[in-house]
């Protein structure tokens, strides 16, 4: 890859939905490792220069494994926890001079593959975005965000199921939460958001809307598999992980024709 890379792993959120509310959400283990190991090793998979994990609850737990496993890894402290656009401007001190993209990761979301990550890096490049969200379609998308796009294909709006028409219900591809984001405009765009909503929350997704206001273009990958971008917020999905994973690293069952 021509330009150098710089990983975020969002990974400060509590473990409320997880039948244990005492530990990092990151922590609770897919097949025997923690969710913030899959996720580390995948930033480490794709050669990029720097990554950084934001830590906030439990953030001793969190550093001792990653520091552990990923020992290539930085940290950055999100305290308080106010969104994900306040997460990632927590990484500024690190990244404010760095030179290429920057991909926004959860660190709840173990499935991604290495080949997915590197079609969006390639993808983000050919089209001279600004940012590149990684997206997925579904039969039934409810209570996602849908992706709303232009005559060229470009992002135009992310609009919240919620908030959404039933024309704009009637879209499948939805927004994954995962992020490429052209470093020389990241930051800035960050300083611009603000909290206008309920929770008081930064939002990253409002780091778009800086975008277009600009005329800056926003494009949009749709990954092959729903399941590689699934977030895990409960002891249930946790289960659904683990066995997508035990499905994915099982070598195929040979054929066996009758005589």
């Amino acid at each position: 890859m021509e330009r150098k890379i710089a990983t975020v792993i969002m990974a400060a959120g509590k473990g409320t939905r997880m039948k244990n509310p005492d530990k990092a959400k990151v922590m609770f283990e897919v097949l025997a490792k923690p969710m913030i190991e899959h996720v580390a090793g995948l930033a480490h998979s794709i050669e990029s220069t720097r990554t950084i994990v934001v830590v906030g609850f439990h953030r001793e737990e969190v550093i001792a494994h990653v520091k552990k496993s990923a020992p290539w890894a930085e940290f950055a402290v999100q305290e308080p926890q106010l969104g994900t656009g306040h997460a990632v401007l927590q990484t500024e001190p690190q990244l404010k001079h760095f030179e290429g993209d920057v991909l926004v990761l959860s660190g709840d979301v173990p499935l991604l593959k290495r080949s997915t990550m590197l079609e969006m890096i390639s993808f983000h490049r050919r089209t001279n975005s600004v940012a590149t969200i990684l997206t997925a379609e579904l039969d039934d998308p409810s209570g996602y965000g849908r992706i709303i796009r232009n005559g060229t294909g470009n992002v135009t709006a992310i609009v919240e199921h919620k908030d959404a028409s039933d024309e704009q219900r009637a879209i499948r591809e939805i927004n994954s939460g995962i992020y490429l984001f052209d470093n020389a405009h990241l930051f800035d765009a960050l300083h611009h958001i603000g909290a206008h909503n309920v929770q008081d929350e930064y939002y990253l997704t409002d780091v778009f809307h800086y975008f277009w206001k600009h005329g800056l273009s926003v494009s949009a990958k749709v990954a092959d598999d729903f399941n590689e971008i699934r977030g895990v917020n409960t002891a249930e999905q946790l289960e659904e992980a683990c066995a997508a994973l035990l499905q994915r690293n099982s070598p195929p069952v040979p054929i066996v024709k009758s005589l």
